[in-house]
């Protein structure tokens, strides 16, 4: 957790997003660590979660991090959360609360009632072309499910 707070205190110093850290362990060993980048990236998904997940898979070469814990200096948001289920990470130790994050100006809780009933609309728009991929991919003797 203290290398995930210094990692958001230096993001914080260098103006590179909000003051957010995390890093991915297994068996003690740092596999992925970031800031968050979401003003120097210009990337509202650069999250430091998500960016630690990325650096995570690309140091295992998978896409799945089972048996690895993610320490974040707040509890993720909707998208980050969502990632970290993706990712398959087997545990999530944060510092701050969605209600810290709230106190000093972050719309985590917004996001959070938006998954609930979905802030955009949402139209189901069939597509036979979409379908035809969904059924290649059915169909593939080789494919890799995730």
């Amino acid at each position: 957790m203290e290398e995930a707070a210094r990692l958001a205190r230096e993001g914080v110093e260098n103006g590179e997003g909000g003051p957010f850290g995390a890093v991915v362990v297994a068996d003690g060993r740092i596999l992925g660590a970031a800031c968050n980048r979401v003003v120097t990236a210009s990337d509202p998904t650069a999250h430091a979660e998500i960016l630690a997940i990325r650096e995570a898979c690309r140091e295992r070469a998978t896409f799945h991090l089972e048996g690895c814990t993610i320490y974040t200096t707040c509890e993720p948001c909707p998208m980050c959360l969502a990632a970290i289920h993706w990712a398959r990470l087997g545990r999530v130790c944060y510092a701050q609360t969605r209600d810290d994050a709230a106190a000093i100006g972050f719309a985590d809780r917004r996001l959070y009632a938006a998954m609930a009933t979905p802030a955009v609309p949402l139209e189901h728009v069939p597509s036979a072309a979409a379908a035809e991929a969904f059924r290649l991919w059915q169909a593939k003797p080789d494919r890799t499910p995730y």
